[in-house]
């Protein structure tokens, strides 16, 4: 079954990634997933991500004063909160709010015989259907993440420094010592990873016919199985890239 999932995950990448997907027939339907599949999650996501990274803010900052070690509040804020723990929960938040509910939709389209009619018509249901849904897991957990990554820095710079623009130098010039090239390029990239785990395994499990061992699990406990590991394993090669 690997074979067969990574084959088809494959397959969607190279169609993601192909110029004939957007063409003016598929362009239309692309836009309304893509649409649907970030404006209603932002606002929700970007309030709950404003409150729990005051909280989290505040416990460092307090933290750090009580035992004499302000001077490393900042980049322990910053290293926990922005590169860490936003991108995964963007990622986990839309994987439940959308990828898994739209791997589970596709998985009913087979099973009513829905994909097959498209192909009987001459259409691939892997462009129709599948690589909207990828495109739109992925455009949301990126948009999602960077969004609440500026709001966080924000956020770090007026708990710490309160209003007033005179440390907005010193603050800009330790963010950029903590997003040094490399650990820039590894957040980019651990990001990727991130959205596209959280797009193709749901879609890709979904569109499949299950093999005879996996007949008894639903499609959507396959694919929150199989992204829940993909999503650990970037999250450890991140850290090792990171800290060691």
């Amino acid at each position: 079954m690997a074979g067969r999932l990574l084959h088809t995950s494959a397959l969607v990448l190279a169609l993601v990634l192909s110029p004939s997907s957007y063409g003016r027939a598929n362009r239309a339907n692309l836009a309304s997933h893509v649409y649907l599949g970030t404006a209603p999650l932002l606002p929700w996501f970007t309030v709950l991500v404003a409150f729990a990274s005051l909280v989290v803010i505040r416990i460092v900052v307090v933290t750090a004063e009580s035992y004499g070690l302000s001077q490393y509040a900042l980049e322990t804020v910053v290293r926990v909160l922005v590169l860490e723990l936003i991108p995964l929960t963007a990622a986990l938040f839309v994987a439940v709010r959308l990828t898994l509910p739209a791997g589970v939709e596709l998985a009913g389209m087979r099973a009513r015989g829905e994909l097959d009619a498209q192909r009987a018509r001459g259409l691939d249901p892997l462009v129709t259907e599948v690589v909207p849904r990828v495109c739109a897991g992925m455009f949301s957990v990126v948009t999602l993440a960077f969004v609440s990554c500026v709001i966080s820095l924000v956020l770090t710079y007026l708990v710490v420094h309160g209003l007033t623009h005179t440390a907005f130098d010193g603050y800009t010039r330790k963010v950029g010592q903590v997003f040094n090239p490399s650990v820039a390029l590894i957040f980019a990239l651990k990001t990727l990873f991130f959205s596209l785990a959280v797009s193709l395994i749901p879609m890709v499990t979904g569109v499949q016919e299950p093999s005879s061992e996996e007949v008894r699990a639903t499609p959507e406990l396959q694919g929150l199985v199989r992204m829940f590991l993909l999503i650990l394993l970037i999250e450890v090669a991140s850290l090792i890239g990171n800290y060691y």
